[in-house]
């Protein structure tokens, strides 16, 4: 398995992506997450993408609007939802 920090650069790699395809977004917002979310996503929480809807998984509630780009490239590298759907 890569290390948290290879996957949080991949992260910030998808998320700057996302946000130069849509035309619109707030980086620092995005940035700031990223390392929470890595950590969050890959140490720490029960949940799997094959089956979201899981007994007993883990659920983030993320209410900072800004670092919306941030968590759907943390989902999507995660494997919720292929990774080309952040340039739509």
């Amino acid at each position: 398995m890569a290390s948290l920090e290879q996957i949080a650069r991949e992260i910030r790699i998808l998320t700057v992506k996302c946000i130069a395809s849509l035309g619109s977004g707030h980086i620092g917002g995005s940035m700031s997450i990223v390392d929470v979310l890595t950590a969050l996503y890959y140490k720490e929480m029960n949940v799997d993408p094959k089956n979201p809807h899981m007994k007993g998984r883990d659920r983030l509630v993320v209410s900072k609007g800004h670092a919306g780009p941030g968590v759907y490239a943390a989902l999507a590298h995660k494997g919720y939802f292929p990774k080309e759907e952040l340039l739509t």
